[in-house]
């Protein structure tokens, strides 16, 4: 991940001393998370833009769609893009337009659990065969980097995508009407599952496995595994580049902690859905606009 100043021998020596006895600077348990806190936006008019808080980490997101003419090759899809951008503001080996290993790496990361997954279902964004359909693009950034910023960014977007709402068009023969939100109740995306990333970091030789570890855990570790995987336990992908070899058992003991830590991801998302869509239609703003015709007065003619 971004290159930052390196801990010195000492604070290496520590943290790894703490960790033999179970111990961690925050003083969180070795498999547990830090506090999640996801945010949608404000404005009721407004869909697919996500705020996550993943103890000092943070990442917002933003869904956006337009009507483009699909690839030649896919007449029968729509687009789907993911765009994962470093700010600078998170370390000083970051330069903007200049995307280092890292941001490459975790771009490729996601594009694997959500797009190769099928987890958006790109045929459901086609409006007529070979000439028009949808491009969903996300735009992840992350703003502070703490340690886990992958964990966040896939939380951020797979909570992005539920929220996010696609406007609503009709067809005549080969005319397409796309409406307005105001226009027309927007439409949700079709997703096939919600996939999740945990990362495990290990250490000594794979004898020490740490989840949802802060950057300067991150700094001293051994190598780490990611899985990718849905509330269902079906795992997407599994990734581990470089490091330490660590034997098979302890990647299936792996995967079985990440299944309870993606349920966990799962239910933080569908609260924070099922609260937002309770703030949304307090008051009834949504019957109001819809019977505001049916209440109108009608004037007296005169005469």
């Amino acid at each position: 991940m971004p290159h930052a100043t390196r801990p010195s021998t000492n604070e290496s020596a520590f943290v790894l001393s703490a960790l033999r006895e179970n111990l961690r600077l925050d003083s969180r348990a070795i498999d547990q998370y830090r506090p999640i806190s996801l945010k949608f936006s404000s404005d009721p008019d407004v869909y697919g833009q996500t705020d996550v808080r993943m103890g000092k980490t943070r990442v917002i997101c933003n869904v956006s769609c337009e009507v483009i003419t699909p690839y030649s090759d896919r007449k029968f899809d729509g687009v789907f893009n993911i765009n994962c951008e470093l700010s600078p503001l998170i370390g000083a080996g970051v330069e903007i337009g200049r995307p280092d290993q890292a941001e490459l790496l975790l771009s490729r990361l996601l594009e694997k659990s959500i797009r190769r997954s099928n987890a958006l279902d790109t045929e459901s964004l086609c409006i007529i065969a070979g000439q028009k359909c949808f491009h969903v693009r996300a735009d992840l950034h992350v703003l502070d980097h703490d340690g886990s910023i992958l964990d966040a960014c896939c939380l951020a977007l797979v909570a992005a995508l539920q929220h996010f709402r696609r406007p609503d068009y009709e067809v005549h023969g080969e005319q397409v009407t796309v409406f307005d939100v105001r226009e027309r109740e927007p439409v949700k995306l079709t997703l096939q599952h919600q996939p999740f990333c945990v990362t495990t970091s290990y250490y000594d030789a794979g004898t020490i496995m740490v989840q949802d570890a802060t950057l300067l855990e991150e700094q001293c570790r051994e190598g780490e595994i990611v899985v990718s995987m849905n509330r269902h336990g079906e795992v997407c992908q599994i990734a581990k580049y470089g490091g330490v070899p660590v034997d098979a058992l302890s990647v299936l003991s792996v995967v079985k902690q990440s299944w309870e830590k993606v349920k966990m991801m799962d239910s933080v998302v569908r609260e924070a859905l099922s609260k937002d869509e309770r703030e949304r239609d307090k008051g009834g703003r949504m019957k109001a606009e819809l019977s505001a015709e049916n209440e109108r007065v009608m004037e007296r003619p005169v005469g």
